[in-house]
């Protein structure tokens, strides 16, 4: 807090200070005697009619009355990072965006519309089960489904070249003419985030549904990745690595019944690899039947000095015997080979076994992400994923 030379708190912010980073005490009205004040770090994303909004890095917004400040103060744009690459937030935003490439794409300003569509799983299958980091294929209404958030989203890294209110008005018309709701993808947590942007969309209606974390990490650490702690690594695991997701790949993959749109996005990437073990290898006795579905999986996406895994995914009868790391291991050593460094991956913030398993390997957080769908939209949803 900002203490003044006589020793008493202060006040040193201003309207002019929405936008940037602020750590701010107000006082509670109806706390109890012990606990009269608390404290709220985050962005300052507006100052209307008395009320501050205050972002924090995880996407939440906190409101604060003018007439309860205590001390405030202007503190730098992000904190110093502990662990991992540096790398700034529209750095990771575009080398995420190029492992996860739309089928269809428009530009508005420097926004990006993207679109990746189709009729729904070309087997009709069921629902797999969610990897970490990611969501099932979820049922959905009307004849367009949008394979993930991240493909059927707005990437707003910059001005849209025109007013917010006619930007919204025509990302809603390009998502409606394609028969999608509309999202805009933002972020929080970092310097360069989009705290402001998801304040605005919030004040017009439109709804965060899911909020996801984006890790990094160093690249030769994954490649020489242990065993996880209980179980071990199985003797004689062989990762076979691909060009291609196969049948058998997508035998695993939680989104049973994947489209031939959902097919173009996983190949999509400077240089994409796809991680297998076989069905018997990761086992205590092996044996398994000749068509039965691989044992884990993963992908993986080299772009520069980074490398994107994602679709890490195990067979829930094999978990805990070190698989994951694996599979993640002859990953990173293939991308270390094409000259890579640095590795990144996207986590949800409920999925406390990933969370565990990238923080041994490594990773820590850079920045969250979210995704906010347009209000009142009559358009069918997305397939529930980030």
């Amino acid at each position: 807090m900002e203490i003044s030379a006589a020793g008493r708190l202060e006040v040193r912010i201003t309207t002019a200070d929405v936008g940037k980073r602020v750590s701010v005490r107000s006082l509670i009205e109806h706390g109890s005697p012990g606990g009269k004040f608390t404290d709220v770090v985050g962005v300052l994303t507006s100052w209307d009619s008395g009320v501050l909004r205050i972002t924090r890095k995880n996407g939440e917004s906190v409101l604060v009355r003018e007439s309860a400040l205590v001390a405030g103060k202007v503190i730098p744009a992000a904190p110093a990072r502990r662990r991992g690459p540096a790398a700034s937030y529209e750095e990771l935003a575009r080398v995420a965006a190029r492992a996860w490439q739309p089928v269809e794409s428009e530009r508005l300003g420097e926004w990006e519309l993207r679109a990746a569509a189709g009729e729904g799983p070309r087997d009709g299958g069921p629902p797999g089960r969610s990897a970490p980091g990611e969501r099932p294929w979820g049922a959905v209404a009307g004849p367009r489904v949008g394979f993930t958030r991240r493909a059927n989203s707005v990437l707003p890294l910059g001005d849209p070249g025109v007013p917010l209110d006619e930007a919204l008005t025509a990302v809603r018309r390009w998502y409606a003419e394609r028969g999608l709701p509309a999202y805009v993808q933002t972020a929080t947590g970092a310097e360069g985030t989009q705290e402001v942007l998801g304040a605005e969309l919030e004040r017009r209606g439109w709804v965060r549904e899911v909020t996801a974390e984006l890790w990094v990490g160093g690249l030769a650490s994954i490649a020489d990745a242990g065993p996880e702690p209980s179980g071990g690594e199985p003797a004689g695991v062989d990762v076979l690595l691909s060009r291609e997701a196969d049948e058998a790949w997508l035998a695993r993959y939680r989104r049973r019944g994947v489209s031939e749109v959902a097919l173009k996005v996983l190949g999509s990437g400077p240089s994409v690899w796809f991680a297998t073990v076989r069905a018997g290898d990761g086992g205590p006795e092996g044996g398994a039947p000749a068509d039965a579905a691989p044992a884990a999986i993963g992908r993986c996406v080299v772009d520069g000095r980074w490398a994107g895994f994602a679709a890490v995914e195990v067979d829930p009868a094999l978990r805990r015997r070190g698989l994951a790391t694996a599979v993640m291991a002859a990953l990173a050593r293939r991308a270390l080979d094409e000259g890579a460094s640095a590795a990144w991956l996207q986590v949800e913030e409920d999925n406390a076994a990933a969370r565990a398993l990238y923080d041994r390997m490594g990773f820590a957080a850079h920045h969250a992400y979210h995704h906010y769908r347009a209000p009142r939209s009559s358009a069918p949803a997305g397939d529930g994923s980030p």
